[in-house]
């Protein structure tokens, strides 16, 4: 029998990939046979987690058809984040922390998700429900997949639950997790060796709003200014995408993690929503977007309702 693929989303973060290794762990103590694989590259912030805690890098897989007939999501459901071939293999499980939508079975699963910050969280309850020890360096990895998604506590996203996980993590990790925190976050920020195509795929997602193509895609940074001056070679490389992917909104969402603030880079024929989303004005395709850090939490679901 084929071993059941765990995997999180297209163009992987740390919570996708660090969270696709702990559910594997947990599932392999269980007694399944289950491998965490990847859908893409991963960014310096998760090579980071993973050398800190001696974890192997998931590897990549193309078709998860040609391997297995069973899958589980993890940290994303909607069907144009995942494998391209989802629909010829069944969903077993989806463990998120997302908005459900364009998401379907044609069996019943199981399926986790709930109000919180990142998907280790989940995962961290799931261990104790089962009465499974979290290994030292998994607690690590679970612990990095909090601290990228609440941008070390600050974001909107981050619950109570977020942070009290991330404090018995840390304590099993064996780590200071504000100092290990911000060790990690900039080595994220650390964007130099990128080309301008390789920045707004690092950690990108494609949604469907209204009868839209939208694709989000957000970068950390200590200085905004250290990717905005490649200005002209980021909008080079998004209008390809668009062109390519037939979108009517590209938005790459620079964000400043030590003063939580964003500046947003607007490209396409539906550029003006952002503009309509949150009043501002694009100047030369750019608006600053004061205390907006948070994907999930502060620019899909306002950029929903202004195209609904």
């Amino acid at each position: 029998m084929a071993k059941t693929l765990i995997f999180g989303h297209k163009n992987p973060d740390t919570d996708t990939i660090c969270s696709a290794i702990a559910y594997a762990d947990l599932k392999n103590k269980l007694g399944v046979d289950a491998e965490p694989v990847r859908l893409g590259d991963i960014n310096g912030e998760t090579q980071f987690a993973l050398e800190k805690f001696n974890a192997e890098l998931p590897r990549f897989v193309d078709e998860v058809s040609k391997e297995t007939n069973e899958v589980i999501l993890v940290d994303h459901n909607e069907r144009q984040q995942s494998a391209n071939d989802i629909d010829q293999v069944r969903v077993l499980e989806v463990i998120d922390h997302h908005r459900i939508a364009n998401f379907e079975t044609a069996d019943p699963l199981y399926y986790r998700a709930e109000p919180v910050g990142c998907t280790a969280t989940i995962l961290n309850k799931m261990y104790k429900e089962n009465g499974v020890e979290i290994e030292p360096n998994i607690a690590g990895l679970m612990l990095s997949a909090i601290i990228s998604d609440s941008l070390l506590f600050k974001s909107p996203t981050c619950t109570d639950q977020d942070v009290a996980a991330a404090k018995e993590l840390a304590e099993i990790a064996g780590v200071d997790a504000e100092e290990y925190g911000l060790a990690m976050l900039k080595a994220g920020a650390d964007l130099g060796d990128k080309t301008a195509a390789q920045l707004i795929s690092l950690d990108a997602k494609e949604f469907s709003m209204g009868t839209s193509k939208v694709e989000i895609a957000q970068v950390n940074a200590i200085d905004v200014n250290d990717v905005l001056v490649r200005k002209v070679e980021l909008e080079e490389a998004i209008t390809k995408t668009i062109e390519e992917k037939g979108l009517q909104l590209f938005l790459l969402v620079v964000t400043d993690i030590l003063n939580s603030n964003s500046t947003a880079l607007a490209l396409g024929f539906a550029a003006s929503k952002v503009e309509e989303a949150y009043n501002v004005t694009l100047e030369n395709n750019t608006a600053v977007l004061e205390g907006v850090v948070s994907r999930k939490k502060q620019v899909v679901p306002v950029l929903t309702s202004v195209f609904a």
